[in-house]
């Protein structure tokens, strides 16, 4: 039941994205006066759909296809993923995509970036108007990081707590900050009440990737959030609040133990101590392959003491554009990685991003999910490769550069190598999600 979950908050996370991706083309061609053939949720793949519908009076048909990997918007007079150039050799028709000046062509294939960035920029207001924020301060968590083998080999400890970065303090514990750490040279951390420096290897953050290991966690306790309908844990009694301080009668209260040793314990049947208002009680649960034993541990913001803050409907809207700011330009940063060997091993496909999502359904990790991914969308489809937004702006720069447009026997061979180059990126990364899975 947890895998279904995530598959279903996966599609129906994917298919918002898509849907707001395309609808920025549409937008813009549409303002401007260019057709748009189709406008699709998903592919019509032989030519096969859910649903489609031509208005009367409209050029453009809608509809919702059978295969979920997407959706699209062609417009008319334009070199896209289907290589369709009957009819574009002629002079352009006034309501086509070449007919147009280049600022309009920019701006309708810069749309879908913009309309990501811009669900991104409203979702994470949304979150902060509904829920607020929640921080957690590093100097709340004390001595409880842990750290991978490339951290020791650096000269850090277990204990350690980050507190600067070449002299600029580290304020919170948060996605970004293994980032912070990537970009300097040299960290402080807080060791048995002194201040110690380390430096941070140049490449520090591949050897990081190749490790594949998590770079630090939180050795806290295992405190039960959530229990997996239909799973193990759900049917053999284990409650929200738990607490698990022995597994097959070992004693162990620290999460990183806990997690190694239900790994360890995968297929198997297991007895668990819990901590439940104030006495241990011994609960006998199995481990299933898939989900373990159906539970979902509490967060650090669960556990430590966190810094809260409140945002009316005003006050949400600057700190939704902060956020989004502050992800695109760390994920944009992270890109660099992608080329080096190290990260192109930890790349990852339709499993990872399902993975990302919680085993239950949580509208605020849901939504916070979504806005990332929208990020993650606009980034990778703004890079200058043929087949994305980025290798049609290639071309308008060309264009605008040269006094011509590239000649379509071109433009079709770069569409051609940059859709193959991305349909080989895209088998690569599931091919790690299938080996990481198995191995």
């Amino acid at each position: 039941m947890g895998i279904l979950i995530k598959v279903i908050q996966l599609l129906l996370s994917l298919s918002i994205l898509v849907f707001i991706h395309e609808l920025g083309h549409f937008f813009f061609a549409r303002l401007f006066g260019i057709r748009v053939n189709k406008f699709f949720l998903f592919f019509d793949l032989g030519g096969k759909a859910l649903w489609r519908h031509k208005p009367k009076g409209s050029d453009t048909e809608y509809g919702v296809g059978w295969l979920p990997l997407g959706g699209y918007c062609q417009i008319d007079g334009m070199v896209d993923e289907s290589l369709a150039v009957e009819g574009l050799e002629s002079e352009p028709e006034p309501h086509q995509f070449r007919s147009r000046p280049i600022w309009q062509r920019f701006l309708v294939m810069i749309g879908g970036v913009l309309f990501n960035v811009l669900l991104a920029t409203l979702i994470y207001g949304g979150i902060a108007y509904y829920w607020g924020s929640e921080k957690l301060p590093l100097k709340n968590v004390g001595d409880n990081l842990v750290y991978s083998s490339v951290g020791h080999e650096m000269g850090l400890e277990d204990g350690d707590l980050p507190v600067a970065v070449d002299g600029n303090e580290l304020k919170y514990f948060e996605g970004t900050l293994l980032q912070e750490i990537a970009n300097g040279e040299q960290l402080t951390v807080l060791r048995d009440g002194a201040q110690v420096d380390i430096e941070i290897p140049v490449d520090f953050m591949r050897a990081v990737l190749a490790s594949g290991e998590t770079f630090f966690r939180m050795d806290m306790p295992a405190l039960v959030d959530s229990i997996v309908i239909g799973g193990a844990g759900a049917s053999s009694g284990i409650e929200k609040g738990d607490k698990i301080v022995a597994v097959n009668g070992t004693p162990m209260d620290k999460f990183s133990q806990i997690m190694t040793k239900l790994q360890e314990l995968r297929g198997d049947s297991l007895t668990l101590s819990l901590l439940r208002g104030g006495e241990v009680i011994a609960i006998r649960t199995y481990s299933d392959s898939e989900q373990g034993i159906g539970i979902a541990f509490a967060t650090p913001n669960k556990i430590f003491i966190t810094e809260r803050q409140e945002y009316g409907l005003l006050a949400s809207i600057p700190a939704g554009v902060r956020e989004a700011y502050r992800q695109v330009v760390s994920y944009a940063d992270q890109l660099k990685y992608v080329a080096t060997p190290e990260g192109a091993q930890s790349l990852g496909g339709l499993g990872t991003m399902g993975s990302l999502f919680p085993s239950t359904f949580d509208w605020r990790a849901f939504w916070g999910m979504t806005a990332f991914l929208s990020v993650i969308l606009a980034v990778m489809n703004i890079l200058p490769i043929p087949g994305l937004d980025g290798g049609h702006i290639m071309f308008l720069i060309y264009e605008a550069v040269a006094g011509r447009p590239p000649s379509l026997k071109w433009q079709t061979r770069f569409q051609i190598i940059g859709m193959i180059l991305l349909l080989l990126l895209v088998l690569y990364a599931n091919v790690n999600d299938v080996i990481r899975f198995l191995f």
